[in-house]
């Protein structure tokens, strides 16, 4: 037997035992962790060791855009690994430099020079330190109801639970109210939200203030597109104030909401443009911060102070490469709007024959459902940062019916692959109407 040649195989059983052992897995106490274990995947479905087959409704971690296992990204990263597999961020290489011109032709207006990361979180906290170089201001909006990543910095800008046991973490960082309050108290007026965050502006000191983060569409804590105007509304007092947008698309980019990128939806361009997840569809890690072309001639006589190892890493190069063109020639985005057209009307379905649902949001193919004990009080199913007992049975019984999304508080998501056919999101739809009767029978009169 030659071990270079020869793939030993594990039982589930065996893998979860020794993951559990000998790694930590985020966000959880690791006596409660119950891990699927995973073997193989294809398209919208993977399968654990003993052949049970789970119809991925969330993308992973709203990333798989393109689905498992497409060939033409795998042998794209084959192809490079076997030429070159690495060089250092100080030298130049082929797919570094297809790379930046390809990102610069599907960006929005005129962000066109870009600083690979790897992943989410490392893009958000240098999209943070351009700001803060270019404008010599400290201070950085963030919005409640946010998740901007796991590194140090970009908890501190998020604005939720997660952020809470690393505080008070980076400074400078201002957390400014989202327009929506949840399920019980819904959205505020798009001219109300402007008005709060002048005032806070005005209060902080605008000349203070280096950039306002957000996503443009909210992702885990409510896939909460925009308000009519807000974007706008947003965009036109940072430009007035010399504040920087920065646009959170870790999650929304790529296709996700039927667009390339989620600002597309509302005609407004960025200061600053993070991306990840999908740059690759996860294949292979890789994140970059995009910018305007006034911004990166900043550069040109300052020093850039930031570096990382796997900057412009050619594997992650190669296979955004590949993922861009797989988008393309499958219409991938377009298939986001019309699987996203059919995933709203199974939706509003599902709310007209099921109580428990309060209510149900999709941009395309990013879509969540946010139950409630009463639709009169809009009581939640669970509490904000909490989980009851009906949560927990409706994410066993997904489980165990071979759907895979995230379950989370009084919520769960629809995240599919783009390649996502009609038939495959209906099997999906049919799992969630059956338990949904879980629910149900929880909702008071």
């Amino acid at each position: 037997m030659n071990p270079l040649t020869t793939t030993l195989t594990m039982t589930g059983e065996e893998m979860i035992a020794l993951s559990k052992r000998h790694s930590l897995y985020e966000w959880s106490a690791q006596d409660a962790v119950d891990p699927i274990p995973v073997a193989r995947a294809k398209g919208v479905y993977f399968w654990s060791p003993d052949g049970t087959r789970y119809l991925d409704f969330n993308s992973q971690l709203m990333c798989v855009n393109i689905g498992h296992g497409d060939d033409r990204v795998i042998r794209a990263v084959q192809e490079q690994v076997a030429q070159l597999a690495y060089a250092n961020p100080f030298m130049a290489t082929e797919p570094r430099a297809r790379l930046g011109a390809r990102l610069a032709g599907i960006a929005p207006g005129d962000i066109d020079v870009f600083f690979f990361t790897n992943g989410g979180s490392e893009a958000n906290e240098n999209a943070v330190r351009i700001a803060r170089l270019v404008t010599g201001r400290h201070k950085i909006l963030a919005r409640y109801r946010s998740y901007h990543g796991g590194t140090a910095g970009s908890l501190t800008l998020t604005g939720e639970p997660r952020r809470w046991a690393v505080e008070p973490g980076m400074s400078g960082v201002v957390h400014v109210p989202h327009p929506y309050h949840g399920v019980e108290r819904g959205w505020d007026s798009t001219s109300d939200a402007l008005a709060t965050l002048e005032e806070i502006i005005q209060l902080e000191g605008p000349q203070t203030i280096a950039a306002f983060i957000l996503e443009t569409v909210t992702g885990t804590n409510g896939i909460l597109p925009p308000p009519p105007g807000y974007l706008e509304g947003v965009r036109e007092i940072c430009t007035r104030h010399g504040i920087l947008l920065i646009a959170d698309e870790v999650m929304s980019g790529f296709g996700r909401t039927g667009a390339w990128f989620a600002v597309d939806h509302w005609g407004v361009v960025p200061d600053l443009l993070t991306m990840a997840k999908g740059l690759t569809s996860a294949y292979v890690p890789l994140g970059a911060v995009g910018m305007r072309r006034g911004l990166a001639d900043h550069f040109g006589k300052h020093v850039f102070l930031g570096g990382l190892t796997y900057n412009s890493h050619p594997l992650g190069c190669a296979a955004a490469l590949a993922t861009i063109a797989v988008y393309e020639q499958d219409d991938l985005i377009g298939n986001a709007r019309r699987m996203g057209d059919l995933l709203t009307a199974g939706l509003e379905d599902l709310a007209r024959r099921h109580p428990s649902i309060g209510v149900h949001r999709n941009l395309g193919l990013f879509g969540i459902v946010e139950l409630v004990r009463n639709r009169t009080t809009r009581e939640p199913m669970a509490p904000f940062n909490g989980t009851s007992p009906e949560m927990k049975a409706l994410s066993k019984f997904f489980r165990t019916s071979g759907l895979y999304t995230v379950v989370r508080w009084n919520t769960f998501f629809a995240n599919p692959p783009l390649c996502i056919t009609e038939p495959e999101l209906r099997e999906a739809l049919a799992i969630i109407d059956k338990g949904l009767e879980i629910t149900d029978q929880a909702v008071t009169s």
